[in-house]
């Protein structure tokens, strides 16, 4: 029995050892183990379509434990909302962040710069001038916002400004020029850093002038540095969503389905014009700006209006409904998180002038196409020529001629009519006709009987 304990009392001890041993040699992996260090730019405007890549970064860097992200910022600014989802990715991230402001960080890209963890800037870089200002119509220069806006975006830097221990009195200067510091800004002024001003005031943590820098005053020289781009996918989000390109979308993806309203079967217009409304919500989709909600209200709208001109007889609360249904739907697909009256309203305004100009557009299209050769494989034209197939009106139809009577039905624009107790097949002259109508036979073309509404004299 002694030499039976001795023996397990060895294989005990030879277990224990192993485990201790494993323990220790993963323990030293992990110290010997090379730091990741991951860097994004952030480069041009400012837009909803940057905010996935950054999330998309920082979650990378989560999961492979790196030891920070780096995002390279060079950028004159861009949309609010987009700083601001850009801004709560931040403050939200599980990794060590760094602004490196390379070579600056104005308007949008200061509020992202706040947001980090730590700032580092370049010789001659700067930082501030963040005043929100709204656009306005094509060729006109930018415009003032009202008072409730700016302070909504003056407390947003505050408030990050103290999350990450940084003066809250300067955050705010870089906003309202109302706001003055002593020795630092008058009233009247909006305040911008340099790299210099930005270290005296303890704004920015340290200057740099490359990513080893960096890393150097991080602890972690010699650090894997993993560079991150955008894939396809989000370049192509980020094309789709700019402001240009979405109201281009709009208004061509309108005047195709207009045109193929008013043309014979499904062709070329429909395909382009339901291609260009899918690349618009599926760019906002994907930026979550568009959601079911969006695209259920612009499907209502086509309905509503498809039963007003082809089911419900003249125009009322069904076309007014429908033009609402549409315009909500894709100006809530251009609206983000935290905007304003002002950018609603400019959202709004541009969606109303794409809408307009896809019907005007249809107007000149529909009225001109038919002359030109591809045209007339598309529209049918009303008339023919006397050596293509026309004939003049039989004898009997031409009897109809200043007959009155009262329609059957509505005529849309055809439909059937009683005159002098028989009932014929009546064309309107291109005004819809209510059924029970009193009508007059204004013309006879080939085999067409053409009325009018009649209007009695007093």
């Amino acid at each position: 029995m002694s030499i039976v304990r001795t023996k397990r009392t060895i294989w005990l001890a030879l277990f224990a050892l192993g485990i201790f041993a494993n323990y220790g040699a993963g323990k030293l992996s992990s110290a010997e183990k090379t730091p990741v260090v991951y860097v994004a730019p952030i480069e041009g405007m400012i837009d909803l379509g940057l905010a996935p890549f950054v999330q998309r970064v920082l979650t990378e860097a989560a999961d492979a434990n790196a030891s920070a992200v780096i995002l390279e910022i060079n950028t004159f600014g861009g949309r609010v909302d987009a700083a601001v989802v850009i801004r709560d990715a931040l403050l939200n991230a599980e990794v060590q962040t760094v602004a490196f402001v390379n070579k600056r960080a104005i308007s949008a890209g200061a509020l992202i710069s706040l947001a980090a963890h730590k700032i580092a800037m370049a010789d001659g870089g700067t930082i501030g001038a963040a005043t929100p200002v709204q656009m306005g119509q094509p060729g006109a220069g930018a415009q003032p916002v009202e008072e409730k806006t700016v302070s909504y975006v003056r407390k947003e830097f505050r408030a990050t400004a103290e999350t990450r221990k940084r003066p809250p009195l300067i955050a705010e200067a870089m906003v309202d020029a109302d706001v003055a510091i002593p020795d630092v800004i008058e009233k009247g002024k909006l305040l911008t850093l340099t790299t210099d001003e930005a270290l005296k005031l303890k704004f920015a943590d340290f200057r740099a002038g490359n990513i080893d820098d960096i890393l150097a005053q991080l602890n972690i020289a010699g650090a894997e540095i993993r560079r991150s781009s955008q894939n396809w996918a989000e370049t192509l989000v980020r094309f789709l969503t700019h402001p240009v390109l979405s109201s281009l979308l709009m208004t061509v993806g309108m005047l195709g389905i207009i045109l193929e309203i008013r043309t014979p079967g499904f062709g070329v217009p429909g395909a382009i014009g339901i291609t260009s409304l899918a690349l618009f919500f599926w760019g906002h989709w994907l930026v979550q700006l568009a959601g079911w909600e969006e695209l259920l209200l612009f499907g209502a709208g086509l309905v509503l209006l498809f039963l007003e001109a082809f089911v419900i007889p003249g125009f009322g609360i069904a076309g007014v409904a429908g033009i609402g249904a549409l315009l909500a739907g894709l100006s809530l697909s251009k609206i983000g998180g935290g905007a304003t009256w002002e950018h609603i309203l400019t959202v709004v305004s541009h969606v109303v002038f794409s809408l307009l100009l896809a019907v005007l557009a249809s107007i000149l299209m529909l009225r001109w196409l038919p002359r030109l050769p591809f045209g007339r494989r598309l529209i049918l034209e009303a008339g023919l020529g006397a050596g293509q197939g026309y004939a003049s009106a039989p004898e009997s139809d031409l009897s109809w001629l200043g007959k009155q009577g009262m329609t059957l039905s509505p005529l849309r624009p055809a439909g059937l009519a009683e005159i002098e107790d028989q009932r014929i097949d009546v064309v309107s002259d291109g005004e819809f006709i209510e059924s029970q109508a009193p009508i007059i036979v204004s013309r006879v073309d080939g085999n067409r009987i053409v009325v009018r509404r009649h209007r009695a004299k007093n």
